[in-house]
């Protein structure tokens, strides 16, 4: 938790003190909690091991989830990666890979980092790690930038919540999009206000978003979400980096995304009952998944 209840707060006290995000929601953590800064650091550190074994499970092997709609995603396309069969670049490739393969390992019940929920978990480390790559950041570099990503992260729950039930897959993917984006500026050499404008984008990018999974499961379409939530952060991180703004602020952002969460109609807010969950192959795959389950009670 932090005390903060905005993030022009944050950006304001990070640029009256001269520090970065990070260090500003690192600092505000551990008085919250009760924590030194140096176990707060080691735990997150311990999540950025965990993403990074998710990754690596999600990269060696096909992760088929009990549905079997969801698997092998991700060899595809490093298959066609090897081959030079894709187009967006090394970047853009390697992040919707890597939010890919961190999903798939999550519907095939493996073990990830929810960030901040499990439906949208390869996001950030799929966006995180692959400009790592690129900027050669350090590992304390990678672990300062998921703070930014947490801090950012709480404000919108606070603010506008990150459950797909309440607010649509907008506060899911959504959310996890604009904490990446806000992330990476940091990392890339961007200014706190910079980190501002690019998660404003980024959840701009994505309002409305409904939550419909197929049967219920976060499966379909929520894997490849993941990668479009990938692909909106890298978009938000360009243009920020850019020196480009945010008309609307970032905290007028997040309450129109609550209020649009608000508005939306049961039915596309994870249970199964609109969007593409009632398809006729939507249901078909429901009536499917069913009868295998009848069949094996």
């Amino acid at each position: 938790m932090i005390s903060y209840t905005s993030i022009q707060e944050l950006i304001e006290k990070s640029t009256l003190e001269g520090k970065r995000l990070s260090a500003i929601i690192l600092e505000d953590q551990a008085e919250v909690l009760g924590q030194s800064q140096t176990e707060l650091y080691r735990k997150m550190q311990e999540r950025l091991g965990v993403m990074r074994e998710s990754l690596g499970k999600g990269l060696s092997q096909i992760n088929k989830s009990f549905s079997g709609m969801v698997g092998g995603d991700s060899q595809l396309l490093q298959e066609a990666m090897a081959k030079s069969k894709l187009l967006g670049g090394q970047v853009l490739d390697g992040a919707i890979l890597k939010a890919i393969a961190i999903a798939e390992v999550n519907a095939a019940m493996g073990r990830i980092v929810a960030a901040p929920t499990a439906g949208s978990c390869g996001i950030l480390p799929g966006v995180l790690l692959t400009v790592a790559e690129k900027l050669n950041s350090s590992e304390e570099d990678l672990v300062n930038a998921l703070f930014t990503a947490s801090g950012v992260g709480i404000v919108i729950a606070k603010n506008a919540g990150i459950s797909g039930a309440a607010g649509g897959c907008q506060a899911e993917c959504g959310s996890a999009s604009g904490m990446a984006a806000a992330a990476v500026v940091e990392m890339a050499g961007g200014t706190p206000e910079q980190c501002g404008h690019a998660c404003a984008i980024a959840l701009k990018n994505i309002l409305g978003l409904v939550c419909d999974p197929v049967a219920g499961l976060v499966e379909v379409p929520c894997v490849k979400r993941n990668a479009a939530g990938a692909a909106n952060a890298l978009v938000a991180i360009d243009l920020a980096l850019a020196g480009i703004k945010s008309v609307i602020p970032v905290d007028e952002v997040i309450l129109a995304m609550y209020q649009i969460g608000q508005s939306m109609p049961v039915t596309l807010k994870e249970t199964a009952l609109g969007g593409l969950a009632v398809t006729p192959t939507g249901c078909r795959l429901a009536k499917e998944l069913e009868d295998r389950r009848n069949d094996t009670a």
